[in-house]
């Protein structure tokens, strides 16, 4: 393929298909046997990668070994040429993904004999080019890294001594005074923001070195110091609407701290609370000068949590035209703090980002009563002709018509539909293509990991596990012409819909819904990974590599030649 986000390996030599989808730093490779079934002594595929102006491979690595000639466990982290992946498909993410150029992917099938011995096929190999942003000067996607709970992030920043809590705080409310002890704490925060958390500040760093700009933000939440540092030296050129709901109304919050702050700096007038008829949930920042003209929006609280916590996006928008609806929503806000008000301004209608080639707008909560856009959603989504794929972090606790919209849809057959979403009683519930729920609780996430894991991080001690995945996304249709994003701070609810504060955009571009969807199974491939782990500890079995199956034994890739769901799964993506 030539679209440049979705390539195609072209060696017609080689037993399999590749496809690279390029995310945002990430990238999905997606493989497939050209024959009716892989033979008997296939063991799954070697991963290499070779980045821009490389000179080398660089073997991609597994944490899931063969058993050692005893049996064990074998806890290494080995070349994929040694310890193939045996999955059809895979989620990498380079550690410079913000090179210009194409990123090299050799995919080599591997083999094993009868005595243990490996050998290796024909490889198929294909370039993709991992651009930093999504449109270069128009729009962004970008998320936050979400895998607090994960090996790399143990391996990578956790010790004896040097926990989680050495870098964020155990309490929102302590989040302004917060001072990180982690000695790698830099580090560790970049690592955990991934793109998120820098886009937001970069946003901010040009609106202040312009002085000409303006900027208006709305938060939901606000507690963290390096952003309200930098909305304090914007000084009189900043206006900003902080919820004031319940949990943020006393002195002690730290959005009742931070509004003090900033209205010592920028001026009583401009600094207003509000919070509509339940939340003002919005997470917005529009700067307008001479020099720059861009707005921020999505799911990323201004906060600890939000950025270096949870799984976050933030889209950002560039341009005097596309950043108008956001202007004219916080003028609209401003004054208006109530549905009464809000409901009947032009901010509620659906408006065009005018993005040159990117069919993109927004909406603005609250809608009046029955006015709202949460039915046209469910009805689109039941339009789904291939594939929905959604993570929405309130889905069980709010119903009503997207969520009934998917428990249909995840019965349609040959319809791929994989999600995640809250579990009212602590944890996540995966959504399964097909049909079942597994819940991931707090307990699967830390201790008691079977071999060759390490205990995770599950939550902060003062604070409890928290909510981990704070996305609010559903994609249709990604592979086809028609695929659209629906993304934002709402959450797919009727409070959303006619209560809160909130923006939501619809997306119909294909390299965006693409970019969400590796979004989505890197997110959801990582919880349900943690489901399996969490029945290996309870039956004490370690996670370990299959070998080439003896006469009557099934191959490791039985199941995804054999279930009607994981053939979808197979054939989707490559």
């Amino acid at each position: 393929m030539s679209d440049g986000f979705q390539i195609a390996a072209k060696n017609a030599n080689a037993s399999f298909t590749l496809k690279l989808h390029r995310g945002d730093g990430m990238t999905l490779l997606a493989m497939n046997w050209k024959g009716a079934k892989p033979p008997r002594d296939f063991v799954g595929f070697a991963l290499e990668y070779k980045e821009p102006e490389g000179d080398r491979f660089w073997a991609i690595k597994n944490r899931i070994n063969f058993p050692n000639p005893d049996g064990g466990v074998n806890e290494e982290r080995t070349s994929s040429r040694l310890s193939p992946i045996q999955k059809f498909r895979w989620v990498h993410f380079p550690v410079n993904a913000e090179k210009e150029g194409q990123f090299i992917y050799r995919v080599t099938p591997v083999f094993m004999s009868a005595s243990g011995e490996l050998s290796y096929g024909e490889a198929q190999e294909a370039g993709i080019v991992l651009a930093r942003e999504t449109y270069p000067g128009k729009l962004n996607v970008t998320f936050t890294r979400g895998f607090v709970s994960s090996q790399a992030f143990v391996d990578r920043y956790i010790t004896d001594t040097d926990g989680l809590e050495t870098l964020i705080p155990g309490k929102a409310d302590e989040g302004l005074q917060f001072v990180p002890t982690h000695p790698k704490a830099d580090e560790a925060l970049k690592w955990m923001g991934f793109e998120a958390r820098s886009a937001i500040l970069e946003v901010l760093d040009a609106a202040i070195a312009d002085k000409t700009a303006l900027v208006r933000v709305v938060c939901y939440d606000l507690n963290d110091p390096a952003i309200v540092s930098r909305l304090e030296k914007l000084k009189n050129r900043l206006r900003v609407i902080i919820d004031n709901s319940k949990d943020h109304k006393p002195d002690t919050s730290a959005e009742s701290q931070s509004a003090e702050r900033l209205a010592a700096t920028a001026g009583v007038d401009r600094v207003k609370r509000q919070h509509m008829s339940n939340l003002q949930h919005n997470k917005t920042i529009v700067a307008d000068g001479k020099d720059v003209k861009v707005a921020i929006c999505g799911s990323t609280n201004f906060t600890w949590r939000g950025q270096f916590v949870q799984s976050n996006n933030a889209i950002v928008v560039r341009g005097k035209k596309a950043i108008q609806p956001f202007i004219d929503a916080f003028e609209n806000y401003w004054e208006n703090d109530f549905v009464k008000g809000f409901g009947p301004t032009e901010s509620t209608d659906w408006h065009s980002l005018e993005l040159v080639n990117i069919d993109a707008k927004i909406t603005f909560s609250p809608h009046s009563k029955d006015e709202g856009v949460l039915q046209s959603v469910a009805d689109d989504i039941l339009s789904a002709k291939s594939s929905v794929f959604y993570s929405l972090a309130f889905l069980n606790q709010t119903g009503g018509a997207v969520t009934e919209a998917i428990k249909q849809v995840t019965k349609k057959d040959g319809t791929f539909v994989y999600g995640i979403s809250d579990k009212r009683t602590g944890g996540l519930d995966v959504h399964l293509p097909n049909g079942k729920v597994a819940p991931v609780f707090a307990a699967n996430l830390s201790a008691n990991l079977p071999e060759p894991f390490k205990s995770e991080p599950t939550a902060l001690s003062a604070n409890g596990m928290g909510t981990r995945m704070h996305h609010k996304f559903v994609v249709i249709d990604f592979d086809k012409p028609t695929a659209r994003v629906y993304m934002g701070s709402y959450n797919f609810s009727k409070p959303a819909d006619n209560e809160n504060g909130e923006n939501l955009l619809l997306i119909k571009d294909r390299r965006i819904a693409v970019s969400y969807m590796i979004q989505a199974l890197a997110i959801f491939d990582h919880y349900h990974f943690r489901v399996l782990q969490a029945k290996a500890g309870a039956s004490n079995k370690p996670i370990q590599l299959e070998r080439a199956p003896k006469t009557g034994q099934k191959s490791w890739w039985d199941e995804d030649y054999t279930d009607p769901r994981k053939i979808l799964d197979r054939e989707l993506f490559a």
